[in-house]
């Protein structure tokens, strides 16, 4: 899987050393944090529970916690499924809404 965040976290994006890797889909991705990596990991299996994919090719997110929540696009074998999410501090989903 692939994200649109290419510098650092792949939720958030920062690029400061937390140095947190996890297993997600198959790859070990760089986090800032264990909260990031939790609440990516939550987000990806509501996408996957929500549409019935096997997998996420594509991640696409706009937003952050502190602003309100994130805009995101999920892509898989030419499918598109958008929608917008909010987290807990602790990595839970709080909102999720398909657009």
């Amino acid at each position: 899987m692939e994200t649109n965040n290419k510098n650092g976290c792949q939720l958030c994006d920062a690029t400061w050393g937390g140095e947190y890797w996890r297993e997600i889909e198959g790859q070990n991705m760089y986090f800032c944090c264990n909260l990031c990596a939790d609440a990516f990991e939550n987000i990806v299996n509501e996408v996957k529970r929500r549409t019935g994919w096997s997998t996420i090719e594509y991640l696409e997110l706009h937003g952050n916690y502190i602003k309100g929540g994130r805009e995101c696009v999920a892509r898989n074998m030419g499918q598109i499924f958008r929608f917008y999410v909010r987290t807990y501090s602790d990595g839970r989903l709080m909102e999720f809404i398909e657009r």
